[in-house]
């Protein structure tokens, strides 16, 4: 059994539950690949010797069995960045707070190991997005959205005017501090919290979800997985932001962007008795009424 390992930094007070996770991964001698910057950071409080270290994709050998990451959703997204369209299986082992894709809990370490060195579990495909522009190259080449595609303004007073183009047709000019791309994984993200629809991982749907829009009466709307999105910008600082998930970047206005269905899915591990819809109700509390208790 191969297994790759990914995080990043954590607080001191989870040292425990790492420990524990690769002092079961020793016990039961699986080939551990580490991330190298993860690596540098476990030696600080643990013996590293033991596994073999990986600083990208082509690193890997090409039967890696799964990925672990290690920390909440934000590192689960960086870990994603990684294999990119290797087809590797993830999950996430929760240090964080929410944990919505990183949906094992750090208390169920050894009886979730068990099921993943067994094999008992199933995998879900999910959709990406993708952004590009005609004009530069975006993010080295990590185009790439597991949640969303975000356009934001620049600076803290003055709204941005986002002009987007559905299958070349003008949709509408968004005239808000920015707007939300999401797939349907990333539905429960950033894109709930402005007022976005919870969108089934199946559903072959993307949303679209202004961010504080000056007219009341634009709201999220739902599209085909199957529509390209072109996207200009008016600011009076002639810069606004994009995010790809984890990643940020600075561009000028003059930068026009392509959005689209990325050419390659992800797999996501889902153990025995976990759904989308379980997590839903377990981790946003959906549906619970404080009224029946």
């Amino acid at each position: 059994m191969k297994v790759a390992v990914y995080g990043i930094e954590f607080q001191s007070s989870v040292i425990p539950f790492v420990e524990q996770l690769f002092n079961l991964l020793r016990e039961r001698e699986v080939e551990l690949w580490v991330y190298g910057s993860f690596d540098s950071f476990l030696s600080t409080f643990m013996e590293c010797g033991t596994w073999k270290v990986f600083d990208k994709r082509d690193d890997l050998p090409s039967d890696i069995n799964f990925m672990l990451s290690l920390g909440g959703d934000g590192t689960m997204l960086s870990a994603v960045s990684i294999i990119r369209d290797s087809e590797i299986p993830v999950t996430g082992i929760n240090l964080g707070r929410l944990g919505f894709l990183a949906s094992i809990n750090k208390n169920d370490i050894s009886s979730a190991l068990d099921l993943l060195l067994k094999g008992d579990y199933s995998v879900e495909k999910r959709t990406l997005l993708s952004v590009s522009s005609s004009s530069q190259p975006l993010f080295n080449g990590d185009s790439f959205a597991l949640n969303d595609i975000t356009v934001l303004k620049r600076r803290s007073s003055a709204m941005i005017t986002t002009s987007v183009y559905l299958n070349g047709e003008l949709l509408n000019a968004y005239w808000a501090d920015g707007i939300i791309v999401a797939t349907p994984t990333g539905s429960t993200a950033y894109s709930l919290s402005c007022g976005g629809p919870i969108i089934l991982p199946d559903s072959n749907n993307f949303v679209i979800t202004p961010i504080s829009p000056h007219n009341l009466n634009v709201r999220p709307l739902v599209i085909s997985d199957r529509d390209v999105l072109t996207i200009e910008i008016e600011s009076r600082s002639n810069e606004f932001l994009l995010s790809c998930d984890s990643k940020t970047t600075d561009l000028h206005t003059d930068v026009k962007l392509t959005v689209a269905k990325a050419d390659f899915l992800v797999n996501l591990i889902r153990l025995k008795e976990e759904s989308f819809l379980s997590t839903l109700r377990r981790k946003l509390l959906w549906g619970i009424d404080s009224r029946n208790y």
